[in-house]
């Protein structure tokens, strides 16, 4: 009987098998939260860059020159959004610092809902010099359960929220003069 038991102990045939399966869990759990985290910080660097992007039109005057300058805004802002973002889940404003300082622009806080949505100040590109701030937020809803309790810290929702905010000096263009 004995000599049977250290043949059992000795064996080594499914060792492969039972090591994999201890640390499986953790490597998958470890794999899924590093890319569940990277598309987190890729939709905020995203929602970056299709902000400074649309933000530049404002700059430059073209949002102005071109009639409807919220429209040529958002399409600016979707085109460079829309590989990755849902564009219609983007919340944005533009607003005139009337004061004409970039210091000003801190009093301008952003106001949310109960829900945690934005509410948008009306859609104020001003003029040429004018100072303007422009605030692009979104809500990033996390694929996996586990790691968005984590990074909500418990809350009920599944979701952060990323939010761009630009402070600009429009260009010294001229409306209606070739």
């Amino acid at each position: 009987m004995l000599t049977q038991l250290n043949r059992l102990f000795r064996r080594q045939e499914g060792v492969a098998a039972v090591e994999f399966a201890l640390i499986a869990m953790p490597f998958f759990l470890l794999l899924i939260g590093t890319i569940e985290m990277a598309l987190f910080f890729a939709a905020g660097t995203v929602l970056e860059g299709g902000s400074a992007a649309a933000s530049r039109l404002i700059r430059t005057g073209q949002a102005q020159l071109s009639g409807d300058p919220e429209t040529a805004f958002r399409e600016a802002l979707c085109d460079h959004v829309d590989a990755m973002l849902d564009c219609s889940k983007i919340q944005y404003e533009v607003i005139n610092v009337s004061e004409g300082t970039f210091g000003a622009a801190e009093t301008y806080e952003p106001e949310f809902d109960e829900d945690g949505n934005l509410v948008p100040a009306d859609f104020s590109v001003g003029n040429s010099n004018d100072i303007v701030m422009v605030r692009t937020v979104y809500r990033y809803e996390f694929l996996t359960p586990f790691i968005g309790s984590l990074m909500t810290a418990g809350s009920e929702s599944n979701s952060m929220m990323h939010m761009s905010m630009s402070v600009l000096k429009a260009e010294p263009y001229t409306f209606g003069e070739e």
